[in-house]
């Protein structure tokens, strides 16, 4: 694996445990993967409770992980909903 590959992974992760998480699995990352991770859900909301504009958001990023953000909003809006990965699907049949 590259790093790039290793940088793609990292940030799925973290924006992947903030979806299925929500704020609280947010609220313990980093300052630098909050911001990304808030921009890959786009959520401003949370951008504004840590006090950084869109603007201060994409500078402190970076441009690595700012290439990333689109890709890996992307692959998790491919991602099946956590409730059918761990079999718990409500069936009518």
């Amino acid at each position: 694996m590259n790093a790039s590959e290793a940088e793609f992974r990292h940030l799925l992760g973290k924006a992947r445990d903030a979806k299925h998480g929500g704020r609280d699995a947010w609220s313990v990352q980093s300052t630098g993967e909050k911001v990304a991770v808030a921009l890959v859900l786009n959520r401003p909301d949370w951008l504004a409770s840590i006090n950084y504009t869109l603007a201060e958001a994409v500078e402190r990023t970076g441009p690595v992980w700012l290439s990333m953000v689109r890709d890996v909003e992307r692959a998790l809006c491919e991602e099946p909903p956590k409730e059918l990965e761990a079999g718990h699907v409500n069936r009518l049949d």
